[in-house]
């Protein structure tokens, strides 16, 4: 593997308290913002309108023309994407909003009609999608994420041991309260995509973590020598420091990409991967080694 630091005797864990700290001002600052602000669902979750639209004349290039037209109406950020194949030229409209005597499907089509009136289209299909469909949603989202994370813990107890397993989740939690807490004070929508770029922050973050653990694993099975268990993990961080640093930095490369030259529709989604595997980079180190440190006080890991 390429060593980007060599011998780094970096101490990570001096400063554990510090970063604990700042990881508990931040998610209290984001559960403030939920319990003042809430969070801004989106279609998928809250329930709204759907309006499919048949062209006459290809539209795919004009995807981004007509979801600023669909969200000049004052409905939120509008979800536009194409249905079928391109030669169909069939786009599906989804807002936040529940249609009201069909005003907002007409309204849609007079935005429509007055601003991209280049291209004659008809509306195939208006629905709307109540908000028990939405809350349903929301409430399978949260079990699928909870059964995912105590699906972890099984295996990375097994794998390693039960205190490793505990320490490997804990900062799961940390890293998904964090984003969504800068979500909500960005006041960005949380939706289907922003759900997937979740799972995905806690996949990466997860490996991350293993990566260290497995080293500190390592280290222990090597014998401690008199050494504490603060020393050996910290060595354990140094000698993974040039892995975790080319991993981080080429991913957040191609999001930051993403992020700024991809369209509208992924944006969301990459914004939440840049704040995740940001936050995820950093809580390997220091949330779930602290957690090693902190059970190996109570109950000891290693002698």
């Amino acid at each position: 593997m390429i060593e980007l630091i060599k011998d780094s005797k970096i101490n990570f864990i001096g400063v554990r308290h510090i970063a604990i700290t700042c990881s508990v001002i931040a998610i209290l600052a984001g559960i403030v913002s939920m319990a003042i602000r809430g969070l801004n669902f989106s279609i998928d979750f809250a329930g709204g309108t759907v309006v499919q639209i048949k062209f006459e004349k290809p539209v795919h290039n004009d995807v981004g023309t007509i979801r600023s037209i669909v969200t000049d109406l004052g409905y939120g950020t509008p979800e536009v994407k194409r249905i079928g194949a391109v030669e169909n030229n069939e786009l599906q409209i989804m807002v936040r909003k529940q249609a009201e005597n069909n005003n907002v499907a007409e309204n849609i089509k007079n935005a429509l009609q007055k601003e991209y009136n280049s291209n004659p289209f008809e509306v195939r299909r208006v629905e709307n999608v109540g908000p028990k469909i939405g809350s349903e949603l929301r409430r399978n989202s949260i079990i699928a994420s909870l059964l995912s994370l105590l699906a972890i813990l099984i295996y990375v107890g097994f794998r390693f041991n039960l205190p490793f397993g505990v320490a490997a989740v804990l900062p799961l939690f940390h890293d998904t309260l964090i984003t969504i807490g800068v979500f909500s004070i960005l006041g960005r929508e949380i939706s289907l995509t922003f759900l997937a770029a979740l799972l995905t922050i806690i996949g990466y973050s997860l490996n991350d973590t293993i990566v260290i653990f497995d080293r500190i694993r390592e280290n222990i099975k090597g014998g401690l020598r008199g050494k504490k268990l603060e020393d050996t993990i910290n060595s354990s961080i140094n000698q993974t420091l040039s892995r975790t640093i080319i991993t981080s930095a080429t991913t957040l490369f191609v999001i930051i990409s993403l992020f700024i030259v991809g369209s509208e529709a992924i944006k969301d989604f990459s914004l939440a991967l840049l704040i995740g595997i940001g936050i995820g980079t950093y809580s390997s180190v220091y949330v779930a080694s602290p957690v090693l440190i902190w059970w190996n006080k109570r109950w000891a890991i290693a002698k």
